[in-house]
């Protein structure tokens, strides 16, 4: 967010907001231009292709290591300081986000870290929350959720849901169609991955504040 001058304002941005503000989740289709989410999902698969990409893992500090049967996505993080001509309009976008949701909802957002997360057919990641909560540690620097798909022409039966579970209702799935962002309060919202049936791509990230 500090290589490029926030965007203006814009009707996404403020359905990011408002849905944040009224239930902790925004669901929002379009949320970049459609030539902009093509040309990230190439940069995404570009450096798939080089090799850039590697098996994500779970857990924190010395305990993290791959885990396949809970989490099956290869990632790469994005490099906000030398960001690809691709991902230069996420950068301003999430810059924009990121100044309305600390004038709007007072969140005191520092900074945002994102990577790219394919997942091969039959892979997904187990059900978990973003920000730790457990005995001995709370992680509240992770504020805000996000997912940007860049899948295109992603049909139902395709599977790949993002599954929210929601407390006091039924899970809320989400289709990772391309330019959906789906945006939520971090430490709310246990969430999963299904499987799918072809590639799965996006670009996950989280708003965090400072330490």
């Amino acid at each position: 967010m500090r290589n490029e001058l926030p965007a203006p304002a814009s009707t996404a941005t403020d359905t990011v907001v408002a849905g944040l503000a009224d239930a902790g989740l925004a669901v929002v289709p379009d949320f970049l231009p459609s030539g902009d989410v093509t040309a990230l999902r190439d940069e995404a698969l570009r450096r798939e292709a080089a090799g850039e990409l590697a098996p994500a893992g779970v857990g924190r500090g010395a305990a993290r290591a791959a885990r396949a049967d809970l989490r099956g996505d290869r990632i790469l993080w994005l490099d906000e300081d030398e960001p690809a001509v691709a991902e230069r309009p996420f950068w301003r976008a999430i810059a924009a986000l990121s100044t309305a949701l600390n004038r709007e909802l007072m969140l005191g957002l520092w900074s945002f870290e994102g990577h790219y997360a394919l997942y091969p057919p039959g892979a997904g990641y187990a059900r978990h929350r973003d920000a730790f909560r457990d005995r001995f540690i709370e992680d509240r620097t992770r504020v805000v959720s996000c997912i940007l798909y860049l899948n295109l022409a992603w049909r139902a039966n395709d599977g790949g849901a993002l599954r929210i579970h929601v407390d006091g209702a039924r899970p809320r799935d989400v289709l990772p169609a391309g330019g959906t962002l789906v945006a939520f309060l971090s430490d709310r919202f246990e969430h999963e991955v299904l499987p799918a049936r072809r590639p799965r791509l996006a670009l996950t990230g989280w708003f965090r504040r400072r330490t």
